[in-house]
C-alpha cells in the first residue's frame, strides 16, 4: 500500500516504524544558510602544509647493498644511527641534516641479512616512523630492513610454514609467559607427529628475535624444501624470566630453567604433535641461550639427543672479570656427576658448538669444549671468522638445522 504525503507526516507508527515530523527543503535549504552564515563569522583554519616526511622514502637498499637511511627532523640538533650488526658503526654514526629537515646517512655495503637500527635524535632513540617493520628484544624494539642476496635465508618462493604467539602459564614462576612456535609446511593438516628443535635467544634479545632478525622461520622453509631438513617444530621460549640491562646481574638461571622443564616442555608436548623420545629432540641457544642450552642439557642429557651451543659456552670459565657475577667456576664440580656418566652419553647424537674467531665469547667456547672433551665427549667444534652477531647466528642455525634428526 503507497503512503500518502499526509500519512508520512503524521504522529504514530506505520508498519512497525515510528513516523517522524516531516521536514520540507525551504526549511532544510534555510537551516545551511544559517550555518554558513555562522561560520563566515570566524577565521578559517590554517591548511594543511605538506612537508618532506610526507613522500619520505626513510630506507633505501641501492645496488652495490649500501643502505640510505633518512629521517625528518628539522628542529633536531644532533641525529646519529645505531645498529648492533650494522659493521663499523661502532656506538652510532652521525647524521648529515640537509637543508629541507631530512637527516640522512649512507652506510656499507651490507652483506646479506636483517639489520637492526635506531634513530638517535637529540640523545632519545627512535624508531623509524617511517618503517613498520621492528625487531622486539629484551630492552626495547628496533626497526629492521632486510639485505636480500643469500638464499638460505631469502624469502623463496617455496611452501611456508607458521609462526605462533603462544601464551602459557608457568607454574614455575606464577605468571603467563609468551614463546614463539614454528610449525612447518604440512602441520596444518592434522596428521602425523614431528621432531622437536628448541631454540634459546641470547641475553639482549626475546623470544620474538629468532623469528624477525634471526630469519629461522624462512631459513627451515627454505631447508625443507631444499630437502637438507626434515620438518620439525621449534620452540622460541622467552629465555629472560626479569629485568636484565647491561653491567646488571642476570636474573637466577635456575629460574628459566625451572620454567623450562616445568611449564614450556610439558606445554608443548601436550598442545603440539610432536615425538617425544630423545632421538627426536634437540636444544640450541646463542650466547646466554648456550649457557641455558648446557645448564638444561647437561643435567638431563637422557633427554636430549642433539645440543647445540653458538657463540657460547660456560659463562666465567676462563676467570673473564667482565662476566663478574655471572662467573661460575664450580660448575665442573656441580655437575661432574652428569659429566662422568658414560651411559648417559650413548644416546647422544650430536654436541655441536661454533663461534666466530672475533667473538668476545671465544676463549669460553674454547675452554668449554676441552672440558667437555675431557669427560669424554665427542664435540664437533666450528669455529668462524666473524664476532658476536646475526650475521653468524643466522648461519649456524643453517648449518646445526641440518644435522638434526638424520
Amino acid at each position: 500500500m503507497m503512503l500518502s504525503e499526509k500519512d508520512i507526516c503524521t504522529s504514530g507508527w506505520v508498519n512497525g516504524r515510528q513516523k517522524r515530523p516531516c521536514v520540507f527543503l525551504p526549511q532544510i535549504t534555510a537551516v545551511f544558510l544559517v550555518a554558513i552564515i555562522s561560520l563566515m563569522q570566524y577565521p578559517l583554519k590554517a591548511q594543511w602544509t605538506p612537508t618532506p616526511n610526507d613522500t619520505l622514502v626513510s630506507h633505501r637498499i641501492l645496488a652495490d647493498n649500501r643502505v640510505n637511511f633518512r629521517i625528518y627532523a628539522p628542529n633536531a640538533a644532533e641525529v646519529m644511527l645505531g645498529g648492533t650488526d650494522i659493521p663499523n658503526m661502532g656506538p652510532g654514526a652521525d647524521v648529515t641534516k640537509m637543508e629541507n629537515g631530512v637527516w640522512q646517512i649512507t652506510v656499507g655495503p651490507l652483506e646479506p641479512g636483517a639489520y637492526r637500527y635506531t634513530f638517535v635524535v637529540d640523545g632519545i632513540s627512535v624508531n623509524d616512523p617511517r618503517n613498520p617493520l621492528t625487531s622486539q628484544s629484551n630492552m626495547h624494539s628496533w626497526s629492521l630492513i632486510y639485505v636480500s642476496g643469500d638464499a638460505f635465508m631469502d624469502t623463496r618462493k617455496v611452501p611456508h610454514g607458521a609462526v605462533s604467539e603462544v601464551i602459557y602459564y608457568s607454574t614455575a614462576l606464577q605468571r603467563f609467559r609468551r614463546m614463539h612456535i614454528y610449525t612447518p609446511p604440512g602441520y596444518e593438516s592434522g596428521e602425523g607427529r614431528y621432531p622437536v628443535f628448541y631454540l634459546l635467544h641470547g641475553a639482549f634479545d626475546c623470544d620474538d628475535a629468532w623469528t624477525t632478525v634471526g630469519r629461522a622461520n624462512l631459513i627451515m622453509d627454505n631447508l625443507i624444501a631444499d630437502e637438507l631438513a626434515r620438518p620439525m617444530v621449534v620452540v622460541m621460549p622467552a629465555g629472560h624470566t626479569g629485568p636484565f640491562r647491561f653491567g646488571e646481574p642476570l636474573p637466577e638461571m635456575d629460574d628459566f630453567i625451572r620454567d623450562f622443564t616445568d611449564d614450556i616442555m610439558p606445554y608443548v608436548e601436550t598442545e603440539y604433535r610432536i615425538l617425544t623420545d630423545r632421538a627426536n629432540r634437540a636444544i640450541a641457544g646463542l650466547s646466554m641461550g648456550g649457557e641455558h642450552t648446557l645448564n638444561i642439557a647437561i643435567p638431563d642429557l637422557e633427554k636430549f639427543g642433539y645440543i647445540g651451543v653458538l657463540s657460547s659456552g660456560i659463562f666465567g670459565i676462563t676467570g673473564d672479570p667482565r662476566f663478574g657475577p655471572m662467573n661460575d667456576p664450580g660448575w665442573e664440580k656441580q655437575h661432574k656427576k652428569e659429566l662422568e656418566n658414560k651411559e648417559a652419553r650413548k644416546g647422544l647424537k650430536l654436541i655441536w658448538f661454533a663461534t666466530g674467531k672475533d667473538d668476545f665469547l671465544v676463549e669460553t667456547s674454547r675452554v668449554t669444549v676441552d672440558l667437555l672433551k675431557k669427560y669424554g665427549f665427542d664435540v664437533m667444534y666450528h669455529e668462524t671468522a666473524g664476532a658476536h652477531t646475526w650475521i653468524n647466528w643466522r648461519k649456524y642455525l643453517y648449518e646445526f638445522a641440518q644435522l638434526l634428526f638424520q
